[in-house]
């Protein structure tokens, strides 16, 4: 966290990500010493304890709220989004994420509960509308059994997640959970706790096997081996159709975790083998736009991140809070520690659009990254070096529009 001081006026000058997150809602002390200030918004509870991941850790946290049966939020602001546990006497009985991949959604199309399209669909709706779990029952795009399975798995995913976290900011808050709210977890937070940690040592062993998971699973001899029932889906599955081992995984339903041990295992009886997907340049005009705001992002990154090495992972989070349609771009994109981004997977998801549509919406998207950029480069560059950094990105402003206006005319 960067360092401050009060000025001589009594002031804090907060980091831009802290009051992008704290907004104008009104601030109270909750308390202080001579060694700390704790602000806390009003309206979120009485703080109970607050501090940082690192020499206390996740399991200590969870075992201090089960073995003292506290009541209340426990959240946590961590790389790339924001996860809260909601307690009751001591047992986590509800928990959301901020991560995409921990929406109600995103886990329906994981399980195979709906496709693409459907998926789709939701994102394009956004989050203004009706919780999407709910219109999906009553449009009898799901049954309300698979949505309450899913919403389990979703919790328990959520919290199984955070046992990867060495880092981040956490506080418990002091404040009830509804029964409405509350799941019906498989498990107690005590076994939670052991199986999270079981799932990520078991976890890094199969990533040690499978070095990513758009990787290409590929049959084998299958002669004298003895499979498992969820192995032999997974071979059946790559029988009909061959597709990566994200794809793979979703069109099992098992879930990432049961779904990669699968593959695991396959891969230890040599009965499937990994193969390098093709890599395909973005060619034509498209691939001009992906270079020319590729060349920008890499440019500004490497000169603000000379004084903010936190700077690609605020760009990383900017990119994950996107609105619709934007977010939609940049599902699974990746920023490269370079600041560039993955310009396949931006292809990818802008597949069944229109050309014309492809290049507005690609060129609408980066424009935000880059215009938040711009504003970092303010920010956090002398005044002389930003305003010279930032002329020469607008310039891109003109390289584009004649890219745009190329197509159309």
């Amino acid at each position: 966290m960067t360092k401050q001081k009060i000025d001589s006026t009594s002031r804090i000058r907060l980091p831009s990500q802290v009051a992008a997150a704290v907004g104008n809602r009104e601030l109270e002390i909750s308390s202080f010493s001579t060694g700390h200030i704790l602000f806390s918004v009003n309206g979120d509870g009485k703080p109970l304890f607050a501090g940082c991941l690192g020499d206390v850790t996740v399991t200590d946290l969870l075992s201090f709220c089960n073995m003292f049966r506290k009541s209340g939020a426990l959240r946590f602001a961590l790389k790339g989004g924001q996860k809260e546990f909601f307690f009751d006497e001591g047992e986590i009985v509800f928990a959301t994420s901020s991560f995409p991949q921990d929406d109600i959604s995103e886990v329906l199309y994981e399980l195979g509960k709906i496709n693409h399209e459907t998926l789709k669909k939701i994102r394009e709706v956004g989050k203004a509308a009706a919780p999407a779990g709910k219109v999906l029952v009553e449009k009898g795009m799901v049954s309300p059994k698979d949505l309450w399975l899913a919403t389990r798995q979703q919790v328990e995913a959520i919290i199984y997640s955070l046992f990867t976290f060495a880092e981040g900011d956490f506080v418990l808050f002091d404040q009830g959970v509804g029964k409405e709210e509350s799941v019906r977890l498989a498990m107690s937070t005590q076994n939670m706790i052991m199986e999270g940690l079981r799932r990520v040592d078991e976890k890094a062993l199969y990533l040690r096997e499978i070095p990513s998971f758009e990787v290409i699973p590929v049959l084998g001899n299958q002669r004298g081996q003895k499979l498992t029932e969820g192995e032999q889906k997974i071979v059946e599955l790559i029988r009909e159709e061959s597709s990566n081992v994200r794809e793979l995984i979703r069109r099992s339903g098992f879930g990432e975790f049961d779904g990669l041990r699968n593959v695991y295992q396959l891969l230890r009886k040599k009965v499937i083998s990994l193969e390098e997907p093709i890599v395909v340049e973005v060619e034509g005009e498209l691939g001009e736009l992906l270079a020319v705001f590729n060349g920008a992002l890499t440019v500004m990154s490497r000169q603000i991140a000379t004084v903010n090495t936190a700077f690609v992972d605020e760009v990383r989070v900017f990119i994950r809070d996107l609105p619709q349609p934007y977010s939609y771009v940049f599902r699974d994109v990746t920023v490269a520690d370079n600041g560039s981004v993955d310009g396949s997977r931006i292809m990818a998801n802008l597949d069944g659009l229109e050309e014309g549509d492809k290049k507005r919406l690609l060129a609408d998207a980066l424009s935000e990254v880059v215009y938040m950029e711009c504003i970092s480069a303010k920010e956090n560059l002398p005044a002389e070096e930003s305003a010279e950094l930032i002329k020469r990105v607008q310039k891109i402003s003109e390289r584009i529009k004649s890219l745009i206006g190329r197509s159309e005319g």
